[in-house]
């Protein structure tokens, strides 16, 4: 008999009979199930969160600071903190000096500022480019030079008296020179000195708070720098120099946090404010420096 005719026999048998039609059915349904299942695995695996889509979530932080944080390894700590509380976001940090750091805020350049000349930023938020700034944490500038003090500055009874004694005994000083926020601090001595600081004695590097003090080592000057770097760069041997003065009122060195309105991570910049303020991120800042140096770097202030 012809193989058609057979199966056309077998189909036919089979669809007279009702049990064995409803076995067929059930064969059906199972292989039906079977194929939709698959289906389904299929969709889920396609709808979980893959490394891109994770990668995708994290948004890029761009804090600009100064290099006096940088150069004493406060980041290398606060840094990872932030991050660890905050997994969703990568903090990228710009070391520049203040005023760069807040005109990169005005640039739209940076989302948040962590910077040290109030006057400056109080004036950014009067611009209408920050809705406040706030009281981070602060330590104090520290007048750094040779161990056997040719100006004999530590008699003096202030800073701009100690510069009055630099500048009188025509011993070398070096400034930073770049509008950062020790800078400023340094210029604001000069003028209550009654000093215009012109001459050979007086050099300008341009640089940051770290390869200032380097240079002012070399050439045996005198130099405006903050504790924590020096107390960074004195205690792993890469500078000499001794502090000559220091613990006067007009020393002050305080530390703002400003959120920047036209933040590209406007909420990333928020979580940075709130976390550096908070209990967690002061107590981080509190115990930055202790175990290497015996003293605290900088003291949490925040209101």
């Amino acid at each position: 008999m012809p193989s058609v005719v057979k199966r056309s026999m077998a189909i036919s048998i089979l669809v007279r009979n009702p049990l064995l039609k409803i076995v067929l059915l059930l064969v059906c349904v199972v292989l039906a199930c079977g194929v939709v299942g698959c289906t389904k695995t299929d969709d889920a695996t396609d709808g979980a969160p893959s490394d891109d889509t994770t990668a995708q979530q994290t948004v890029n932080l761009v804090l600009a600071s100064t290099t006096s944080t940088q150069d004493s390894g406060l980041f290398d700590v606060l840094v990872p903190a932030f991050e660890a509380d905050n997994p969703s976001i990568n903090t990228q940090v710009i070391a520049v000096g203040t005023g760069e750091a807040i005109q990169k805020g005005r640039d739209g350049d940076a989302d948040v500022l962590l910077v040290h000349s109030k006057a400056d930023e109080e004036q950014f938020v009067a611009d209408g480019l920050a809705d406040a700034r706030s009281d981070v944490m602060y330590n104090d500038y520290v007048i750094v030079g040779p161990a056997n003090d040719p100006a004999s500055i530590k008699d003096a009874t202030s800073a701009a008296n100690a510069f009055a004694k630099i500048a009188a005994s025509g011993s070398p000083f070096v400034s930073r020179g770049d509008d950062s926020g020790t800078n400023k601090k340094e210029h604001k001595i000069w003028a209550e000195a009654g000093i215009e600081p012109v001459g050979d004695w007086y050099k300008s590097t341009g640089q940051g708070m770290g390869e200032t003090l380097k240079i002012a080592d070399e050439l045996g000057a005198y130099t405006l720098a903050d504790r924590a770097t020096y107390l960074s760069l004195s205690k792993d041997g890469a500078i000499q120099s001794a502090i000559c003065f220091e613990g006067a009122s007009d020393l002050l060195n305080q530390y703002g946090v400003i959120v920047v309105n036209s933040a590209r991570q406007l909420e990333a910049a928020r979580a940075f404010k709130d976390w550096i303020l908070s209990p967690a991120g002061q107590a981080t800042i509190e115990t930055f420096g202790v175990e290497k140096y015996g003293e605290p770097l900088f003291f949490p202030n925040a209101q």
